[in-house]
Order: structure tokens, then sequence, then C-alpha cells
């Protein structure tokens, strides 16, 4: 009969001797390193370490050990590169990065962009961010607020992004990815949704309930309660309640916060179950200067990936090797190109440091397309 903890005992010798010998591996990558900061050459060889893995995977004795062996050292090369990638940057090689650290924002007398109107809940995000001392325009679309600070007319938009609730707002990520805008700050807002209809109306009156889809999927349970109800979707919900006190039709009632109600000079019909006690929004703001503040503490990055097998796990892993904590990814796809997604990614950190720069250097080495969308 076999001899099970012999066997496990020759495992553990050949284990150690693997350890030893990736150490003597890694030391050598040092050396790999020494050489290309004196030379300039660049970390990523795609096309060595494909001819390398080929070349291994022919030399197993069967397919299985063929595709095992591809795997190891797919994954010790990468662990090498990130090696290197930190060498480069202890022996400060930079890698560009042109963004502004400033101390604060410039904000005294600034245009700012609000998409609706006031009483909206980006209105209200505008005021909390900004304080009174702007000047504040609205526009009907996102889009118009991207162009409008894009081309230089707005030093700054507010924007929503993503709802506790209902999730993210897709749309501002494919914007995000058309403009040239960034991200330099952020604002969250909690979301105390009211039925509001005009004076004098009931909740037996109502027919039809006018809101933003984000609004109407937030009080999904409330409406599911009212099948009677009709749900039209507005811009905003600052618009639906804008349409519902021009119109003045007792069977129209609107999704909106109190302060639209109080500013259309509606009355609340309903302010218990629309949503949960935890609704809140999460809105950018966006400007078209690359800036970060000193201390800010979460950075967003889109790239693309090639549409190979493990691409995205290996992207992810210069997080992992650089302790960095990615707080949210979100994919969308890319127009034209069938089935091949950008993947947008929050993580902690600051430009400014070493972690984030070692990070940064293997994605835009390694992705087909990296931007930083901003440190704030």
């Amino acid at each position: 009969m076999l001899d099970l903890g012999k066997i496990r005992n020759d495992i553990d010798t050949i284990d150690n001797q693997i350890l030893e010998l990736f150490e003597h591996r890694m030391a050598l990558t040092g050396e790999v390193a020494e050489y290309k900061i004196a030379t300039g050459k660049p970390v990523f060889d795609q096309q060595r370490e494909i001819s390398k893995l080929q070349k291994l995977g022919d030399a197993a004795s069967n397919s299985f050990n063929s595709k095992g062996i591809q795997e190891i050292f797919y994954q010790i090369m990468s662990i090498s590169r990130k090696r290197q990638y930190q060498l480069l940057t202890e022996n400060q090689v930079e890698q560009p990065v042109d963004y502004v650290q400033v101390d604060n924002l410039p904000t005294k007398g600034a245009k700012v962009i609000f998409q609706g109107e006031e009483g909206a809940y980006t209105y209200e995000a505008m005021r909390t961010f900004f304080g009174e001392d702007i000047q504040s325009s609205n526009v009907e679309t996102w889009k118009e607020a991207m162009e409008l600070v894009s081309n230089g007319q707005a030093d700054y938009a507010v924007l929503p992004i993503e709802n506790s609730t209902a999730g993210v707002v897709q749309d501002i990520y494919d914007l995000m990815a058309e403009y040239p805008n960034y991200i330099v700050g952020e604002q969250i807002i909690r979301i105390e949704h009211q039925l509001m209809g005009v004076k004098g109306a009931r909740l037996s009156d109502i027919r039809r309930v006018y809101s933003h889809p984000q609004a109407l999927a937030q009080c999904k349970k409330f409406l599911e309660k009212n099948p009677g109800w009709t749900q039209k979707r507005s811009l905003n919900t600052a618009f639906a309640a804008k349409k519902v006190a021009e119109e003045g039709d007792k069977t129209q009632a609107a999704i909106a916060g109190r302060s639209a109600a109080e500013y259309f000079g509606l009355e609340i019909l309903e302010s218990q179950g629309l949503s949960t006690d935890t609704n809140s929004t999460r809105f950018i703001v966006i400007s078209n200067q690359k800036r970060f503040i000193k201390d800010a503490g979460k950075i967003s990055v889109y790239f693309e990936l090639p549409h190979e097998s493990g691409s995205l796990y290996n992207m992810l892993s210069h997080f992992i090797y650089n302790d960095l904590n990615m707080t949210k990814i979100e994919s969308r796809p890319i127009v034209g190109r069938n089935w091949e997604y950008r993947f947008f990614i929050d993580f902690e950190g600051n430009l400014s440091e070493a972690a984030v720069k070692n990070a940064l250097r293997g994605i835009d080495a390694e992705a087909s397309y990296l931007r930083i969308l901003g440190n704030y």
C-alpha cells in the first residue's frame, strides 16, 4: 500500500524547492528592472511572454499539465511585472500623470450647471457642495451639462451617478467616456421622496404619477400598491413637480423632494413608504480641468481590455498587489464592438501615493486603453 505520509513529505520538499526557485526568480526580476530603468525599455513585452508560454506548454508531458504550466507561468510573469513596476516607482522613474494637486477647488463665483429645476435633488446636492457663492444655471439634460463644461462655458456640473436603492445611472458612465471631463468632487444626498399633487387633490383622485425613472424605480414597492396609477417618465423629479403644478390636474401627481413641493406650491399627499430610510444618491462634480485636492481619497478610472480570457482578472490584480481597496466596478458596452466592454473602477487612494502610481503604471501598460476620470 502507498505511504500517504511519505508522499506528502515528498510534496513538501518539492514545494520548498519551488519556493526557493521563486525567490531566486524574483531576485533576477529585480536585475531585469535595473536594466530596464537604465535603458528605458518597457516592462511589458507581450510577444516574448506569449512565445515563452507556448514553449513551456509544448514541453509538458500531457495536455492537462500543459494548461497547468501555462497558467502557473502566466501568473509568475504577471507577478514579476508588478514587482518591476514597483521598482520603477521606487527609483523615481515617473509615469506622467497630468493632474495638478491643489489645496482647494476654486469655487468662489464659479459657474455651476445642474440638470432639472430648482427644488430638484441635484439642486440640493449643488447647494450642499458649493454653498451660495456661485452662479448657477439649469439645463434639461445631462448631455447639455457635459457639453457646457467641456467647452468651458461652465466651470462645474453636478450629476447623479448612483443611488443606493436603484443602482447606477448608466447614462452618466457613458457620458464620462464620451466627454473630456473629470470628477473633482462628490456629494451624497439623503433621498426622501414625497407624493405631491395640486391643492385639494386626494390620493383617490390620482390616475397618473410623473417622476424621473430612477425615482419611480426607488418607489417601486409603493407604486405596486397602487396598480391603477399610470407611471409617466420625466427628465427630472422637479420637472415632474413643475408639470403637475402648471397643469393643475387633480388626477396627476409627482414624486419628488419636499423642497420641490414647496417651490411649486404643491401639497404632500403621501410621505410614508415611498422609499427606504437608507435611500441616498451619490452625485459627482465634474470639471474640464485635471485637478485633485491634496487630501483626496478616491480615484475613478476606466479602461478597455483585450477580448481575452483572464484579462479582467489581470487588471484587477494590480489593486491586490498594491493593497488598494477597490470600492466599485461597473461595465458598459463599447459601441461598435459587439460583446466588448469598458470597465469603470473606483478605488481608495491619492494620485501622489506610490501604490497608486504602481497600479496605474501596470494597468496603463497592459490595458488597451486607460483614462483617469478623477481623484476626489
